[in-house]
């Protein structure tokens, strides 16, 4: 798995795609937080859940399916009065993009079994075929490391640069587009 870092910057790199208006510290917490909480299935070990099940590690919880469903719950229980509008759609596309990337991301790192992305419909894990991410060590004891330095430089390069250039793209974007209106009033 990637770092809860690289999941929660892609979380945060997603919503500087939104206006002001919409974004509030609540939208930033709920967005990095569904970016992570897929990795809460660790806690099937504890049960003796077996990694390749469908209730294992990057089983269902990394699935799209998943996704799709906890970014329309979050949306529903965390801005109810906005559901049925454009604002609503958007929010539960941002919630659904965090939480489907902690899965992309898992899938282009260098260990683990694979994610379960078309779950609970197939139970088949993929990997992508260009995995350029340190997997991330399960356990905050083993993070401080070599191997967890390991990673965060490898999520420097692979998740911080890419996430800073759409940063960049979307500001600069979003200051044409302000310009552009204000030439036409």
């Amino acid at each position: 798995m990637a770092s809860l870092f690289g999941h929660a910057l892609t979380a945060y790199a997603l919503g500087k795609s939104f206006s002001k208006e919409i974004t509030s510290s609540k939208f930033w917490i709920l967005g990095i937080t569904c970016a992570i909480l897929p990795d809460a299935d660790v806690i099937s070990f504890a049960f003796g859940i077996p990694y390749e099940s469908f209730w294992g590690h990057r089983g269902f919880s990394h699935s799209l399916v998943f996704a799709l469903l906890l970014g329309i719950f979050i949306t529903m229980l965390f801005y109810n009065k906005k559901l049925i509008s454009k604002t609503g759609v958007l929010l539960i596309l941002y919630f659904t993009l965090c939480t489907a990337s902690h899965g992309i991301l898992d899938a282009m790192t260098s260990g683990g079994l694979g994610i379960a992305f078309f779950s609970p419909f197939d139970n088949t894990r993929y990997f992508f075929p260009w995995r350029p991410i340190q997997v991330s060590p399960i356990g905050a004891s083993k993070f401080f490391s070599i191997w967890g330095i390991k990673v965060l430089l490898s999520e420097l390069i692979w998740i911080g640069i890419p996430s800073s250039i759409y940063i960049l793209a979307t500001r600069y974007v979003k200051k044409r587009n302000n310009q552009s209106i204000k030439e036409k009033e």
